[in-house]
């Protein structure tokens, strides 16, 4: 299994329920807001979903306006200047970012990154150079300023997989500036940003401004709805988003992913319920993950996964040990960049957090001593 979230292979189809800390999905679960709406979904499948996706399009425009505001503190208040020629819709943001690497002939991919970046660009015989991320796993934007006018595009994490570091936007501007005035694209990849919470992470104000600047978005993570497959990109780039849509089938968005979308996009409990428990969930998790003598390093993260390198063991015997606890953690030795002796763990709620922990501080005692 390259991803996270393989529950069937030890676990349903074995009859073992596996608590999951490799798919980070938000442990609140499926929104109220679209559970109760489900039967419109449910009578939307006897007819053609609207080609065009008007007032899906239309929710995310004013899922946008309301997110240029709430998830930025004390900063000017602005309105979206995004149209529906801005949006492309995609089945899962995993077709979003297939098909936008698609358009170019050459990519600059940071890592180690989410690696379907790097399978994407090679299928579409993509000329692919990388920029690697420091030691501690911030973003080399020296290397990336130099690396970038080598190729027509950079694709970037926003937070990042699997360390959940954010882009300085102070860092990145130069790199902005020089993308928009020489026809490059930065492609930002933001499917966990909501995790980030009120620190105006997202890049969707520059988005407004800025023609090379594509964001990618989904409701898999935030809104915990991996199977509905619905994601959607953002540019002020017509041409780049006319040409993703030509490469598209015709309602590739199913009635229950548009039903889901024009609902949750307006569910304000939900996102200030999510952010109150991801502030609090994420603290206690790092604070107690750097206790434990089995991490040499544990990185600082601003989603809802953690990093961690190990000192005593390789991923795939921890990822044993903690599979005979009836627990699933991620291994990331198949990222680029990264080698056996890192995991990455979801941020789940408090009950599901301390099972983990306790699961690891017994490992640590086995194998520390």
């Amino acid at each position: 299994m390259e991803h996270g979230g393989d529950i069937y292979t030890e676990g349903l189809l074995k009859g073992r329920e596996l608590l999951d800390f490799s798919s980070n999905i938000n442990p609140l679960g499926v929104p109220l807001s679209f559970k109760e709406n489900i039967e419109k979904a449910l009578k939307d499948v006897e007819k053609y979903p609207d080609v065009e996706y008007r007032q899906l399009k239309n929710s995310i425009k004013e899922y946008i306006n309301f997110s240029l505001n709430y998830f930025y503190i004390e900063e000017e208040k602005i309105s979206s200047s995004m149209e529906d020629t801005n949006i492309v819709l995609g089945n899962g943001a995993a077709e979003i970012i297939d098909l936008v690497i698609s358009c170019f002939k050459s990519i600059c991919i940071v890592v180690p990154s989410f690696i379907e970046y790097e399978k994407n660009a090679a299928k579409w015989n993509c000329q692919i150079i990388h920029s690697h991320l420091k030691e501690n796993m911030e973003y080399d934007y020296k290397d990336i300023r130099q690396k970038i006018t080598k190729v027509e595009a950079l694709i970037i994490g926003n937070p990042n997989n699997p360390n959940g570091g954010v882009i300085d936007k102070e860092e990145l501007k130069e790199i902005l500036d020089y993308c928009e005035e020489n026809h490059k694209t930065i492609i930002i990849d933001e499917a966990f940003v909501e995790f980030t919470g009120k620190r105006g992470c997202s890049f969707l104000r520059e988005a407004q401004k800025y023609k090379c600047v594509f964001l990618i978005r989904a409701l898999t993570k935030f809104f915990a709805l991996p199977g509905i497959r619905m994601g959607y990109g953002l540019c002020k780039n017509e041409n780049l988003i006319k040409s993703i849509k030509s490469k598209q089938n015709p309602w590739n968005i199913n009635s229950f992913a548009e039903t889901a979308a024009e609902n949750v996009f307006k569910d304000k409990k939900y996102i200030e319920d999510s952010i109150c428990w991801i502030e609090k969930e994420r603290k206690f998790m790092l604070d107690e993950l750097k206790k434990i003598p089995l991490f040499e390093k544990v990185y600082d993260s601003c989603s809802n996964f953690v990093l961690c390198k190990m000192k005593y063991e390789d991923c795939q015997k921890l990822y044993d040990r903690c599979l005979k606890e009836d627990v699933l953690i991620r291994r990331c030795s198949n990222f680029k960049e990264l080698d056996s002796k890192f995991i990455r763990l979801a941020v789940k709620d408090r009950w599901r957090n301390e099972r983990i922990l306790q699961v690891l501080k017994k490992i640590s005692k086995v194998v520390t001593t």
